[in-house]
Protein backbone atom coordinates (compact mmCIF):
# COMPACT_ATOMS: atom_id res chain seq x y z
CA UNK A 1 0.00 0.00 0.00
CA UNK A 2 1.33 3.48 -0.84
CA UNK A 3 2.04 5.76 2.09
CA UNK A 4 -0.67 8.36 2.76
CA UNK A 5 0.58 11.94 3.03
CA UNK A 6 -1.42 14.97 4.15
CA UNK A 7 -0.21 18.30 2.73
CA UNK A 8 -1.31 21.31 4.81
CA UNK A 9 -0.64 24.72 3.24
CA UNK A 10 -2.76 27.71 2.21
CA UNK A 11 -0.62 28.67 -0.81
CA UNK A 12 -2.11 27.01 -3.95
CA UNK A 13 1.18 26.91 -5.95
CA UNK A 14 2.95 25.07 -3.13
CA UNK A 15 0.04 22.66 -2.63
CA UNK A 16 -0.15 21.90 -6.36
CA UNK A 17 3.63 21.44 -6.65
CA UNK A 18 3.81 19.11 -3.64
CA UNK A 19 0.72 17.12 -4.63
CA UNK A 20 2.06 16.61 -8.16
CA UNK A 21 5.49 15.40 -7.03
CA UNK A 22 4.16 13.20 -4.23
CA UNK A 23 1.63 11.52 -6.52
CA UNK A 24 4.35 11.03 -9.10
CA UNK A 25 6.34 9.21 -6.39
CA UNK A 26 3.31 6.93 -5.83
CA UNK A 27 2.13 8.42 -2.54
CA UNK A 28 -1.56 8.84 -1.78
CA UNK A 29 -2.08 12.57 -1.20
CA UNK A 30 -4.63 14.45 0.91
CA UNK A 31 -4.84 18.27 1.07
CA UNK A 32 -5.88 20.75 3.73
CA UNK A 33 -5.69 24.53 3.40
CA UNK A 34 -6.24 25.64 6.98
CA UNK A 35 -5.59 24.35 10.47
CA UNK A 36 -9.13 23.19 11.21
CA UNK A 37 -9.35 21.26 7.95
CA UNK A 38 -5.92 19.77 8.71
CA UNK A 39 -7.22 18.25 11.96
CA UNK A 40 -10.34 16.90 10.22
CA UNK A 41 -8.29 15.34 7.41
CA UNK A 42 -5.74 13.91 9.84
CA UNK A 43 -8.49 12.22 11.85
CA UNK A 44 -10.36 10.90 8.83
CA UNK A 45 -7.52 9.89 6.49
CA UNK A 46 -5.10 8.67 9.19
CA UNK A 47 -2.07 9.72 7.11
CA UNK A 48 1.35 8.12 7.49
CA UNK A 49 3.02 11.55 7.35
CA UNK A 50 1.94 15.20 7.45
CA UNK A 51 3.69 18.08 5.68
CA UNK A 52 2.55 21.02 7.79
CA UNK A 53 2.98 24.75 7.12
CA UNK A 54 3.20 26.83 10.29
CA UNK A 55 1.41 29.93 8.93
CA UNK A 56 -2.19 28.77 8.45
CA UNK A 57 -5.64 30.39 8.60
CA UNK A 58 -8.08 29.56 11.44
CA UNK A 59 -5.57 27.50 13.43
CA UNK A 60 -1.80 27.88 13.12
CA UNK A 61 0.56 25.01 12.46
CA UNK A 62 1.97 24.95 15.98
CA UNK A 63 -1.50 24.44 17.46
CA UNK A 64 -2.24 21.77 14.87
CA UNK A 65 1.02 20.01 15.78
CA UNK A 66 0.26 20.31 19.51
CA UNK A 67 -3.24 18.83 19.04
CA UNK A 68 -2.08 16.00 16.81
CA UNK A 69 0.64 15.04 19.27
CA UNK A 70 -2.02 14.58 21.97
CA UNK A 71 -4.00 12.24 19.69
CA UNK A 72 -1.49 10.08 17.82
CA UNK A 73 2.17 9.73 16.90
CA UNK A 74 2.02 10.70 13.22
CA UNK A 75 5.31 11.92 11.67
CA UNK A 76 5.29 15.63 10.85
CA UNK A 77 7.55 17.68 8.56
CA UNK A 78 7.10 21.41 9.14
CA UNK A 79 7.32 24.07 6.45
CA UNK A 80 8.64 27.34 7.88
CA UNK A 81 9.67 30.78 6.68
CA UNK A 82 13.36 31.62 6.75
CA UNK A 83 13.06 33.97 9.75
CA UNK A 84 10.80 31.75 11.90
CA UNK A 85 13.60 30.24 13.99
CA UNK A 86 11.63 30.47 17.24
CA UNK A 87 8.63 28.70 15.68
CA UNK A 88 10.92 25.99 14.29
CA UNK A 89 12.36 25.36 17.74
CA UNK A 90 8.90 25.29 19.32
CA UNK A 91 7.65 22.95 16.60
CA UNK A 92 10.52 20.54 17.17
CA UNK A 93 9.91 20.69 20.91
CA UNK A 94 6.26 19.80 20.26
CA UNK A 95 7.42 16.68 18.46
CA UNK A 96 7.80 17.54 14.76
CA UNK A 97 10.16 15.07 13.07
CA UNK A 98 11.83 17.46 10.63
CA UNK A 99 11.47 20.90 9.09
CA UNK A 100 12.11 22.50 5.70
CA UNK A 101 12.66 26.24 5.22
CA UNK A 102 10.80 28.09 2.45
CA UNK A 103 11.69 28.51 -0.33
CA UNK A 104 12.76 24.89 -0.57
CA UNK A 105 14.00 22.37 -3.11
CA UNK A 106 11.25 19.90 -4.00
CA UNK A 107 13.80 17.14 -4.41
CA UNK A 108 15.27 17.82 -0.97
CA UNK A 109 11.79 17.69 0.55
CA UNK A 110 11.08 14.39 -1.23
CA UNK A 111 14.26 12.93 0.24
CA UNK A 112 13.26 14.13 3.70
CA UNK A 113 9.81 12.53 3.25
CA UNK A 114 11.42 9.21 2.41
CA UNK A 115 13.87 9.46 5.28
CA UNK A 116 11.16 10.21 7.83
CA UNK A 117 8.96 7.39 6.53
CA UNK A 118 11.89 4.99 6.65
CA UNK A 119 12.71 5.96 10.23
CA UNK A 120 9.15 5.74 11.48
CA UNK A 121 8.02 2.72 9.49
CA UNK A 122 11.08 0.57 8.77
CA UNK A 123 10.63 -2.22 6.24
CA UNK A 124 12.43 -5.56 6.23
CA UNK A 125 15.50 -5.33 4.03
CA UNK A 126 16.10 -7.99 1.40
CA UNK A 127 19.84 -8.25 0.81
CA UNK A 128 20.89 -7.56 -2.77
CA UNK A 129 22.90 -10.24 -4.55
CA UNK A 130 26.64 -9.64 -4.80
CA UNK A 131 26.60 -10.61 -8.49
CA UNK A 132 23.88 -9.45 -10.88
CA UNK A 133 23.49 -10.91 -14.37
CA UNK A 134 21.46 -9.39 -17.19
CA UNK A 135 21.95 -11.17 -20.49
CA UNK A 136 25.63 -10.98 -21.44
CA UNK A 137 26.31 -8.55 -18.59
CA UNK A 138 27.63 -9.61 -15.17
CA UNK A 139 28.30 -7.09 -12.39
CA UNK A 140 30.16 -8.25 -9.29
CA UNK A 141 29.82 -5.50 -6.71
CA UNK A 142 31.91 -7.30 -4.09
CA UNK A 143 34.88 -7.61 -6.47
CA UNK A 144 34.23 -4.24 -8.13
CA UNK A 145 34.15 -5.92 -11.54
CA UNK A 146 31.82 -5.92 -14.52
CA UNK A 147 32.02 -8.12 -17.63
CA UNK A 148 30.25 -8.20 -20.98
CA UNK A 149 30.47 -11.64 -22.62
CA UNK A 150 33.49 -12.31 -20.43
CA UNK A 151 35.29 -9.08 -21.39
CA UNK A 152 36.03 -6.90 -18.36
CA UNK A 153 34.76 -3.33 -18.43
CA UNK A 154 36.93 -0.49 -17.20
CA UNK A 155 34.61 1.45 -14.87
CA UNK A 156 34.91 3.92 -12.04
CA UNK A 157 33.34 2.98 -8.71
CA UNK A 158 30.37 5.27 -9.40
CA UNK A 159 29.87 3.83 -12.89
CA UNK A 160 30.02 0.31 -11.46
CA UNK A 161 27.37 1.12 -8.84
CA UNK A 162 25.20 2.75 -11.48
CA UNK A 163 25.49 -0.25 -13.80
CA UNK A 164 24.80 -2.62 -10.90
CA UNK A 165 21.62 -0.72 -9.99
CA UNK A 166 20.37 -0.70 -13.58
CA UNK A 167 21.16 -4.42 -13.97
CA UNK A 168 19.48 -5.25 -10.65
CA UNK A 169 16.30 -3.67 -12.07
CA UNK A 170 16.79 -4.87 -15.66
CA UNK A 171 13.86 -4.09 -17.99
CA UNK A 172 12.48 -1.63 -15.42
CA UNK A 173 12.52 2.13 -15.91
CA UNK A 174 14.36 3.98 -13.14
CA UNK A 175 13.87 7.74 -12.83
CA UNK A 176 16.77 10.11 -12.30
CA UNK A 177 15.55 10.67 -8.75
CA UNK A 178 15.57 6.92 -8.05
CA UNK A 179 19.08 6.58 -9.43
CA UNK A 180 20.30 9.51 -7.35
CA UNK A 181 18.88 7.92 -4.22
CA UNK A 182 20.15 4.41 -4.88
CA UNK A 183 23.57 5.21 -6.37
CA UNK A 184 24.58 8.60 -4.97
CA UNK A 185 22.71 8.17 -1.68
CA UNK A 186 19.63 9.58 0.09
CA UNK A 187 21.46 12.64 1.38
CA UNK A 188 22.88 13.71 -2.01
CA UNK A 189 21.27 16.93 -3.25
CA UNK A 190 23.28 17.40 -6.43
CA UNK A 191 21.98 18.29 -9.86
CA UNK A 192 19.90 15.69 -11.69
CA UNK A 193 22.21 16.26 -14.65
CA UNK A 194 24.84 14.31 -12.71
CA UNK A 195 22.82 11.21 -13.59
CA UNK A 196 22.69 12.10 -17.29
CA UNK A 197 26.44 12.71 -17.37
CA UNK A 198 27.18 9.39 -15.64
CA UNK A 199 24.84 7.52 -18.01
CA UNK A 200 26.60 9.11 -20.98
CA UNK A 201 30.01 7.95 -19.70
CA UNK A 202 28.66 4.48 -18.96
CA UNK A 203 27.20 4.16 -22.44
CA UNK A 204 30.57 5.07 -23.94
CA UNK A 205 32.25 2.31 -21.90
CA UNK A 206 29.65 -0.23 -23.02
CA UNK A 207 30.01 0.72 -26.69
CA UNK A 208 33.67 -0.33 -26.50
CA UNK A 209 32.56 -3.96 -25.96
CA UNK A 210 29.12 -3.93 -27.64
CA UNK A 211 29.13 -1.25 -30.37
CA UNK A 212 25.97 -2.51 -32.08
CA UNK A 213 23.75 -2.93 -29.02
CA UNK A 214 21.93 -0.21 -27.11
CA UNK A 215 22.20 -1.65 -23.61
CA UNK A 216 20.91 1.40 -21.72
CA UNK A 217 17.91 3.15 -23.26
CA UNK A 218 16.31 6.47 -22.44
CA UNK A 219 12.57 6.41 -21.76
CA UNK A 220 11.48 9.94 -22.53
CA UNK A 221 10.00 11.79 -19.60
CA UNK A 222 10.62 8.87 -17.23
CA UNK A 223 14.27 7.82 -16.94
CA UNK A 224 16.58 5.02 -18.00
CA UNK A 225 16.28 1.28 -18.54
CA UNK A 226 18.84 -1.49 -18.98
CA UNK A 227 17.67 -4.21 -21.36
CA UNK A 228 18.61 -7.84 -20.92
Amino acid sequence: MPARILVVDDEPPIVEMLAYNLKRANYEVFIARDGEEALRQARQAQPDLIILDLMLPKLDGLEVCRTLRRERDVPIIMLTARDDEVDRVVGLELGADDYVVKPFSVRELMVRVKNVLRRTNPQPVTPSPAIVRAGALAVDLARCEAHWNGVELSLTTLELRLLYTLALHANQVLSREQLLEQVWGYNYFGDLRAVDAAIKRLRARLRNVAPDIEIITTVRGMGYKLSR
